[in-house]
């Protein structure tokens, strides 16, 4: 693990007024740059060939563009010595971790991330310590866990990815153990899953609810986690689907998908909002336990509102969670701040605080 004092050191021979927000071009790094550019900091993105246009249309969010031919170059020695040269600080999201991976973010990526660097791994439901423990650690309620297919008891929720693109959900609903033997065979045939990824996936109960995504941020700059926003998925093609009369479903013979193709604001009764400020508070402070110095920066439980109005959390992002939406829909950051903005912005205004006292190394690991 790269540790704390290199990257201080490197920190310290950074222009604090020439800090670039450096972003991988993928995933929210438009409303990292925009939030950013909110603030009067530069950017500079790093794009893979063939993907560039995004970044290359937006001109208002983008100082420098770094073409690469994979994601995975920003590993290249030349290409962190042009980012430590210009006082970047990497701002990680899902396309970062999957990408870079945590093997090299955490071994050779010599550049100030911001977030903790040791905790990302966590996301993964199959590493040690990882979202479950935090959550039960946090006293959070998650879905029951079938260790194996044969427990399966009612509807299940079978977590895992696709074969070919490891970033997008290959997630499908059983209803009995027979069900998830049929179904997991012939995704197996149609080459949607492998047999090994299939034997290191998560069986989860489905739990009935409705859905909203919890989006928060810890500082260590300042005591209080803050609640910014939420957002729901848009998910091809289960949205689309769900729209259909029920006759109509029941003839349409076709696989249901659940790829997060898009965004949609929401808001909750504010009756609710003591259970989702505690929430946010728990799982700050298991992870300062677990993982120290804890959280930094933005962070999302996805969760469910049962009928009951408990909320039980399916999944966790421990970095940029994705959400643009909220830039321009979140009433929660107009009740705290007087105006109504984004993770992005937030992300900068903590930057900002940072190099104003001095304490760039308490937020980039």
């Amino acid at each position: 693990m790269i540790d704390a004092d290199t990257i201080s050191e490197i920190i310290g021979k950074y222009d604090v007024e020439n800090i670039h927000l450096a972003v991988i071009g993928s995933h929210s790094a438009l409303e990292i740059m925009d939030g950013a550019k909110d603030e009067g900091m530069k950017t500079v993105c790093i794009c893979q060939k063939g993907r560039e246009l995004p970044y290359l249309r937006f001109k208002r969010l983008v100082d420098e563009i770094i073409l690469v031919d994979k994601f995975s170059d920003l590993l290249f020695k030349e290409n962190q010595e042009k980012l430590r040269e210009i006082s970047s600080i990497v701002v990680p999201h899902r396309a970062f971790t999957a990408y870079v991976g945590y093997d090299s973010i955490e071994n050779e990526l010599k550049l100030p991330i911001l977030g903790n660097r040791s905790l990302f791994r966590a996301e993964e439901r199959g590493a040690d310590r990882n979202q479950y423990y935090l959550l039960e650690r946090a006293q959070i309620n998650h879905p029951k866990i079938y260790k194996k297919y044969s427990d399966i008891e009612g509807l299940a929720i079978v977590k895992i990815q696709e074969s070919k693109r490891k970033l997008e959900r290959a997630f499908f609903i059983v209803s009995s153990a027979q069900d998830y033997v049929e179904k997991s065979q012939d995704k197996i045939k149609e080459k949607m899953i492998t047999r090994e990824d299939l034997d290191s996936s998560v069986i989860e109960q489905f739990v009935v609810g409705t859905y909203f995504n919890f989006n928060f941020f810890s500082s260590p700059l300042t005591p209080e986690t803050e609640f910014l926003g939420i957002e729901r998925r848009l998910q091809t093609n289960l949205n689309d689907l769900n729209g259909l009369p029920a006759r109509d479903q029941l003839e349409f013979e076709t696989e249901v998908r659940h790829i997060e193709i898009g965004h949609t604001p929401a808001s909750i009764r504010e009756s609710m909002l003591q259970k989702v400020f505690e929430l946010g508070d728990k799982f700050t402070n298991a992870v300062r336990k677990e993982y120290p110095p804890g959280l930094i920066g933005p962070f999302s439980l996805q969760s469910i509102v049962t009928p009951d109005l408990e909320i039980v959390v399916y999944d966790v992002s421990l970095r940029v969670p994705g959400n643009p939406i909220m830039a321009t829909t979140s009433p929660y950051t107009k009740y705290s701040y007087g105006q109504t903005f984004g993770i992005g912005r937030r992300i900068a205004m903590e930057v900002k605080k940072a190099i104003t006292s001095n304490k760039l190394s308490a937020i980039a690991t």
